[in-house]
């Protein structure tokens, strides 16, 4: 059976969002100036660094090589005209620990972008992309 999730956002102010999920995570998502949050292009980059993140130390305990040391960074390239899409995203991993190799750390780190990663999956897939518009209704 599919998992649905559901994010609300409320406006705080212009361009400042709250979003909270089913368990009342909160997230701060900002795109006036100056920003005190990050902006949604920003989210998606660490959405997709933290999911394959988890991904990679979860593979590498497996292989029985844990990460002492584990970073990530994600490069994201935007185009200049509009949506602004991504068109390149590098997604670089630094680890480290006594029985790391480098070989299980590119193979726990490409496994996670190919088969694990739901939002690298995501950004990788046709997603159809439904639309509703509805009134605000007073409640009560």
């Amino acid at each position: 059976m599919a998992t649905q999730k559901t994010i609300v956002l409320h406006q705080i102010c212009g361009h400042r969002f709250v979003g909270h999920n089913e368990t009342g995570d909160r997230v701060l998502v900002d795109g006036d100036q100056p920003a005190i949050g990050p902006k949604p292009t920003d989210l998606l980059l660490a959405a997709l660094g933290s999911c394959t993140a988890y991904d990679v130390i979860d593979i590498m305990a497996k292989k029985r090589q844990p990460l002492a040391r584990y970073r990530i960074e994600i490069t994201g390239t935007q185009a200049d005209t509009h949506p602004r899409r991504f068109t390149h995203i590098t997604v670089t991993h630094y680890g480290a620990g006594p029985a790391v190799t480098e070989a299980a750390l590119a193979r726990s780190a490409d496994l996670s972008h190919t088969r694990y990663c739901a939002v690298a999956a995501s950004l990788n897939a046709d997603i159809t992309v439904q639309t509703v518009v509805e009134p605000w209704l007073p409640e009560g």
